[in-house]
């Protein structure tokens, strides 16, 4: 029987729970962690996406486990972690970065869009982190990667449903994090600005509203970052390697601005 060759990266012999896995900033991360050593549980709710995740961190070296799962539902997100647990033999990392969008007037948000905003925004965060940190607690260690906003740092119109959301990870990232320090887990989160991915499509809802092209809400968006360009998902999941690996382990509680500039605070 051939041994296995070790792997070898900032985060060999670690394990990490992903969520919102199948594009955009998910899958990047997914990718960077697969390149730098970890095993991964990658879940979202479209498998023929996660699939695609999965194939590519194979070809990087990585163990790979798909769960199709909405982590707005409790009984889902425990099923998933329960099934994580089991398939990876524990999880050193989680990295909450499912989320949804939608642009509207506050006073014409339904309140099935508010909810739905929250309940994947905010309440699937608060399910797998406390369904996490109950499993890292007696190992006395863990690392926790919640993906935030720059808008839960500041107000902006037409998305005030998204804005709530994020200064409510922010929250709870820092909460998590005085509670968890005595237990060896570090708690932090990344505040990213405009990253080009899929969601960035999604502001075409602010020009609709604002009577205006959608490039024309792409150039104000980039007049207020002082480096004149989106962001890629790769640059978040570098970010997301550090928070995951040894390297931060002296930080905890922390929401990390990567945005180009644009909240210098």
């Amino acid at each position: 029987m051939t041994t296995p060759t070790p792997r070898s990266g900032r985060l060999a012999g670690r394990t990490a729970l992903i969520t919102g896995a199948s594009r955009g900033i998910g899958r990047a991360i997914a990718l960077r962690y697969a390149e730098e050593g970890a095993d991964l549980f990658v879940t979202a709710t479209k498998a023929a996406l996660l699939e695609e995740t999965r194939t590519q961190a194979e070809a990087l070296g990585a163990k790979v486990t798909v769960h199709v799962a909405d982590v707005s539902r409790r009984d889902a997100v425990q099923a998933l972690v329960d099934t994580a647990v089991q398939a990876l033999g524990g999880i050193d990392i989680l990295v909450n970065n499912a989320g949804v969008y939608k642009a509207s007037r506050l006073v014409d948000y339904t309140p099935e869009d508010f909810d739905r905003i929250m309940q994947v925004n905010v309440y699937g965060v608060f399910h797998a982190m406390q369904l996490v940190l109950r499993h890292m607690q007696p190992r006395g260690r863990g690392k926790v990667i919640n993906i935030a906003s720059t808008a839960g740092k500041w107000g902006s119109m037409n998305q005030s449903a998204y804005n709530a959301s994020k200064h409510a990870v922010v929250g709870l990232t820092r909460c998590a994090a005085m509670e968890m320090g005595a237990h060896g887990i570090q708690v932090n989160a990344i505040c990213p600005g405009f990253v080009q991915t899929d969601m960035l499509q999604e502001f075409r809802a602010h020009g609709d509203i604002l009577g205006v092209p959608f490039e024309k809400v792409m150039e104000a968006g980039l007049a207020r970052v002082p480096l004149k360009r989106f962001l890629q998902p790769q640059e978040i999941a570098s970010l997301a390697v550090y928070l995951g690996s040894a390297e931060s382990d002296g930080m905890t509680g922390q929401t990390l601005l990567l945005d180009g500039g644009m909240l210098m605070v």
